[in-house]
């Protein structure tokens, strides 16, 4: 017989206080009261045989960016802890409870979500659960260890170049980024209003597509079922595949071996003049900062030195690039998310690996801001192409990767999510084989 939620939830929050554990970097607050109240209610459901649907009772985290009715939205900043309190939970959360997801709390993450490593000075930085000197990735890192620890069944996360991805990757789990126009953004703290999505992180795909559909106003229902032989898979070879790390290389190797005896079709597409048109933005600046210089002005212009440097430092780039030149960005995107959406149609998902490197270690990074910079872009760089190019899609974790996960990741053309996730469901019973 399944343990009761209310069981699952007592063994959750008995991880998260183990004092040997991460619980209290991972989380930013927790609600144990109303989460108890909660897994009771459901129980109640599910003896009398009148659940909610296939969350009801599940254990769930949101990231510390999704506003809760009656308390301020910090998105992991000391400078916003006396925000105004949210008037009323983000839809997203809403939904959640509606259908009878078990909320435990608040995990950390990057200071206003702006960078994949996933460190955090205000509050700490959870260690990376194969090695706890490692970094968890970010800028989800709370989401991706109080899952990957057995803290919550499900952590809800947001992406805006890969913080849902990276982490999932770095942590051994499966991060599910949708189209961006799929799932609600309102009550979220946007980092960059053009490229922000919703997504989970989940221990299966099953989970990831289950909770998608949720969060998306959709009736969940199972994925069809696709084989592995069946796929029609894209290889972007060139320069996403270069500079990888031996251990990502040589399981990203073995995973398309892998795909390759299944039966799978893998052609190599060649997204280089994607990747021309892209450059083209970031010769002029980043989309992200522009719309975080936004989004944060009052907290740069009044408390700039409460406020991680590092990142203060990636958004007042934001501050140089004209009004003209970021019109000029938002085209070229426009531009090149046609192209995509066309070029990637015939397939199943684009492959490559989620990350170049495995998780880098925190006293490292800590030290050396100019190692931290270059980190940063190189764990970003495979993940923020396909924000740019408004895809949805997976990272899974690799079977047999070594002594830290590597992620492999399959982004499909925006408005492709489901048959991303069928196909995604397709490799992980391959690779669970």
């Amino acid at each position: 017989m399944a343990a009761s939620s209310r069981d699952r939830l007592e063994a959750a929050l008995t991880r998260i206080d183990d004092p040997k554990g991460e619980g209290s970097r991972a989380f930013r607050k927790l609600y144990v009261d109303e989460a108890r109240a909660a897994a009771d209610a459901a129980d109640q459901r599910a003896k009398y045989g009148h659940p909610l649907g296939p969350l009801d009772g599940r254990i769930i985290s949101l990231k510390d960016l999704f506003d809760v009715a009656g308390e301020p939205t910090t998105g992991g900043a000391k400078v916003y802890e006396k925000a105004a309190p949210a008037k009323a939970d983000a839809p997203v959360v809403q939904r959640l409870r509606a259908a009878g997801a078990v909320i435990v709390g608040k995990t950390n993450m990057t200071e206003f979500a702006f960078s994949g490593i996933g460190m955090n000075p205000h509050y700490g930085t959870p260690g990376n659960p194969a090695d706890r000197k490692r970094v968890p990735g970010g800028s989800s890192s709370g989401a991706a260890v109080a899952l990957s620890d057995g803290m919550c069944e499900i952590s809800l996360g947001s992406d805006t170049g890969g913080s849902v991805r990276v982490p999932a990757a770095f942590c051994g789990v499966t991060g599910f980024k949708p189209t961006q126009s799929r799932v609600p953004r309102t009550g979220a703290m946007a980092l960059s209003l053009t490229l922000d999505s919703v997504g989970p992180l989940t221990k299966s795909v099953a989970d990831a597509a289950m909770t998608g559909a949720i969060l998306a106003g959709e009736t969940p229902a199972p994925l069809p079922r696709r084989e592995a032989g069946g796929l029609r898979l894209a290889l972007a070879r060139g320069r996403l595949l270069t500079g990888l790390d031996q251990a990502v290389e040589a399981a990203f190797d073995r995973a398309v071996s892998l795909l390759r005896t299944a039966g799978a079709y893998l052609a190599e597409t060649d997204i280089e003049p994607l990747l021309d048109q892209l450059d083209q933005i970031h010769a002029i600046g980043s989309i992200s900062a522009v719309e975080a210089a936004y989004v944060h002005r009052h907290a740069l212009a009044n408390r700039p030195r409460e406020i991680d440097q590092r990142v203060v430092r990636r958004i007042q780039s934001g501050c140089k690039v004209s009004g003209a030149d970021y019109v000029r960005m938002i085209e070229i995107r426009r531009a090149a998310v046609e192209k995509a959406a066309e070029q990637f149609a015939p397939y199943d998902a684009v492959i490559l690996p989620t990350t170049a490197v495995v998780a880098p270690v925190i006293d490292e990074l800590g030290k050396d801001d100019e190692l931290f910079a270059r980190v940063n872009l190189q764990v970003l760089r495979n993940t923020t192409v396909f924000n740019l190019l408004d895809c949805c899609g997976l990272s899974l974790p690799i079977p047999d990767a070594g002594a830290m996960p590597v992620g492999f990741m399959m982004m499909g053309a925006r408005g492709t999510d489901a048959n991303v996730l069928a196909a995604g469901a397709a490799v992980e019973r391959l690779f669970a084989a």
